[in-house]
């Protein structure tokens, strides 16, 4: 396939890959298995995306007949048309200046501050043998994983695969369990304290205007 059309890049494949698989590294510093689970998945995520977005656009290719007939004019094998969703709601213009595009540089960049923030929270917390429930973990018991999530939507927003539209309910759902049993390992190790603030902070979707009360004396797993 011709680098005209902006594929075949695979340098730029590994590059890009690195670089958003290597920040999410420094900012989770992963140590449990549920820590390693939870980058393995992202890093799945990430490699899939990079992969059709300048290696193979697989996506493209097996809906090239389809989007032929269904946007006049569009050339689907050029680099452009991967922005399918500007393709399909007809938007005019530069891809990367539409709505969707910068809406999805919002949530990368927010769910790597996501990351980043919980992680200043969480080594504090394991430095001290602690739980963690002060900042993002006095809003949701999980802004690791949510940062996760965050960053996924936003690539789905900007530039979505057959692939990576299949892994993204498949990843919620595998965070889910893990977050699941990262609170049962949490109960078992911080008892009726670990109870109190799981009940006063929701998971995933923050209440605002309330807080947890207390910290635990032991050391906090995961993410």
């Amino acid at each position: 396939m011709s680098t005209d059309y902006g594929y075949d890049l695979w340098w730029l494949v590994i590059l890009n890959s690195l670089i958003f698989i290597v920040f999410a590294f420094s900012f989770i510093r992963p140590k449990t298995k549920l820590d390693w689970r939870a980058l393995a998945g992202y890093s799945a995520f990430i490699v899939a995306l990079f992969t059709e977005m300048y290696g193979f656009p697989l996506t493209i290719y097996l809906l090239s007949g389809w989007l032929g007939n269904s946007v006049p004019g569009l050339d689907p094998l050029t680099h452009n048309s991967g922005h399918l969703w500007q393709d399909l709601f007809g938007w005019p213009g530069d891809a990367n200046l539409s709505p969707l595009h910068v809406l999805s540089n919002v949530l990368i960049a927010a769910g790597f501050s996501l990351l980043y923030l919980a992680w200043r929270v969480l080594y504090a917390a394991q430095a001290s043998h602690r739980l963690a429930t002060t900042g993002l973990y006095a809003r949701v018991r999980h802004p690791q994983y949510l940062g996760f999530l965050t960053i996924m939507l936003g690539f789905l927003l900007q530039w979505p695969t057959l692939l990576t539209l299949l892994m993204f309910p498949v990843l919620v759902i595998v965070y889910l369990r893990l977050a699941r049993k990262e609170e049962r390992l949490m109960a078992a190790d911080f008892g009726e304290t670990y109870a109190a603030y799981r009940r006063q902070v929701p998971g995933f979707f923050p209440r605002f205007g309330r807080r947890p009360a207390g910290t635990g004396q032991k050391r906090q797993e995961g993410p």
